[in-house]
């Protein structure tokens, strides 16, 4: 996988599994915060309240120092429930997904490997119904054009293949483009060519976003 793109989940999802009577209810949501992955863990919990357990596993952000990992076994045997969980998350390079294992027990305990496999094929008949997406980065450049020519210059950059993310009027008009960081020097030269070297795209900031 490119440096420059992950995968999260295309859907969200849910999937039931049981286990010598024991219920595991695995509920898959896309996030993008911290926050937001503990208020799909609260908000279950209140619907949820006559489960035993709910346990939680998340992955935020693309892959590197910054991404942020959590797992949660509340209550269950420590290293049986959240790990396994975590480890089918990115086992199947999955980020920005929370996944929350609800659980009713059966009246049969299950021992510590029989847990984490049902913990884990929990998750992974969640992770197998949501699908995946691929998350790409683009460099957001600033191009400031005139009137008279920003409709042919939009035209001929879409024709190009080159994402425009936005069109603002005033003065002039400015061309927001989302490009992937290896394309960018193509980006500016085709911007140089339809402009006849009067206008240049200029970096003003960076974002990620679903690829379709």
């Amino acid at each position: 996988m490119s440096a420059g793109s992950y995968l999260t989940i295309a859907r969200d999802t849910e999937a039931e599994t049981e286990v010598r009577r024991s219920r595991f209810l695995c509920t898959l949501e896309r996030v993008e915060t911290e926050d937001a992955a503990r208020a799909v863990v609260d908000r279950l919990r209140r619907a949820h309240h006559d489960a035993r357990h709910h346990c939680s596993a998340f992955v935020l952000g693309p892959p590197g120092g910054g991404q942020v990992v959590r797992s949660s076994d509340d209550g269950e045997p420590s290293g049986t429930a959240g790990a396994p969980m975590l480890e089918v998350l990115r086992g199947h390079g999955l980020a920005d997904v929370v996944a929350v294992v609800t659980r009713w027990f059966g009246g049969t305990l299950l021992g510590a490997g029989g847990l984490v496999r049902a913990y884990g094929d929990a998750v992974r008949a969640a992770a197998d119904g949501a699908g995946t997406l691929r998350r790409g980065l683009l460099r957001e450049l600033a191009l400031e054009v005139g009137h008279d020519v920003a409709g042919r210059v939009e035209s001929d950059l879409r024709g190009r293949g080159v994402v425009v993310l936005d069109t603002a009027y005033g003065a002039a008009v400015t061309l927001r483009l989302g490009v992937p960081p290896a394309e960018e020097d193509a980006v500016r030269a085709l911007v140089a060519e339809l402009s006849g070297g009067a206008a240049e795209a200029v970096v003003v900031g960076e974002r990620w976003v679903d690829l379709r």
